[in-house]
């Protein structure tokens, strides 16, 4: 009969060992996939019991898990929250600040979500020039390409059917900054992979010398594409942050520093170069983020 208490008593420890771990989600992407384990291993260094349920899916399914209580934190971009919160269109989303200022308050009262301090790195659409026709013809900007553009320079951009007609994207680039490409100077390709982009605007494939990109993509760290500002903030800030609900913060505290010691490091040239190692090298993504934690000493 003590046997079977002990063994009871035990159970249930374990039990209650498991129901306060910290589920850690990501998205299903290569970037979410790193991010994700960058979270995990950290709060696993602080001695935080997680469970690992990163690579979880998209958005709409990680961002719901953590809204119904079935996750307690994971990586999610600061100008989604304007689209959580239906403000596409506010200006508070194309400045850095704002955007997660307001992303932090509204998720805070309205579900009782924390965002920590993001990383600079800013992960948005953007347009994308094979380096050597982007020094060739003085190319930084979206301006400059517009300028390009409307002086009869041989343009071809390569992109899937979303960026080329979606609002957010080709055709908000297009009015914004006053050129037009025609449907001969476009090539729509099947998806939304921007590797099969990056790599048809690198090799000049069917005359393709430009790229729609998104602006941490690995492929560009590797490839030499110069990508294209946006000095006029047509897209919204997309700065990756843990998200954590309230009531596991309150539980576990000392997760708030060093996770935002993590993320504070990932500049876009930084989270570039990681990505390159899992999405162009193959690379295991909690090998990647290890390394990474190591370098910056927050973990041993």
């Amino acid at each position: 009969m003590r046997r079977a208490i002990v063994s009871l008593l035990l159970a249930l420890a374990a039990f209650a060992s498991h129901a306060q771990a910290v589920r850690v989600g990501s998205k299903a992407d290569n970037e979410g996939a790193l991010l994700g384990q960058i979270v995990l291993q950290v709060l696993r260094h602080e001695g935080i019991p997680v469970v690992d349920r990163t690579q979880l899916g998209p958005t709409s399914i990680v961002r719901r898990a953590l809204v119904n209580g079935d996750l307690d934190v994971y990586p999610e971009y600061t100008g989604n929250a304007g689209f959580f919160f239906h403000r596409e269109s506010d200006p508070a989303f194309r400045d850095p600040r704002r955007a997660y200022a307001l992303a932090a308050s509204l998720d805070e009262a309205a579900n009782r979500l924390v965002w920590l301090a993001p990383a600079p790195a800013d992960n948005h659409w953007a347009i994308g020039v094979r380096g050597d026709v982007a020094r060739a013809a003085g190319l930084a900007t979206l301006d400059d390409f517009s300028r390009w553009v409307r002086a009869g320079a041989r343009v071809k951009l390569a992109g899937s059917a979303e960026f080329v007609e979606s609002d957010a994207a080709l055709p908000a680039f297009q009015q914004a900054y006053g050129f037009t490409l025609r449907g001969d100077q476009l090539l729509v390709l099947a998806g939304g992979d921007t590797s099969a982009t990056i790599k048809a605007a690198a090799e000049g494939i069917s005359g393709v010398n430009a790229s729609m990109v998104y602006s941490t993509d690995g492929a560009i760290a590797v490839t030499g594409l110069t990508v294209l500002d946006d000095p006029r903030h047509i897209e919204m800030v997309y700065q990756p942050a843990p998200v954590v609900r309230e009531d596991v913060l309150r539980r576990y505290p000392a997760m708030r520093a060093p996770l935002e010691a993590a993320f504070r490091a990932l500049t876009v040239e930084r989270l570039r170069r990681l990505n390159a190692r899992t999405q162009i090298d193959g690379e295991d993504a909690g090998k990647v983020a290890a390394d990474y934690l190591r370098q910056e000493k927050l973990l041993p």
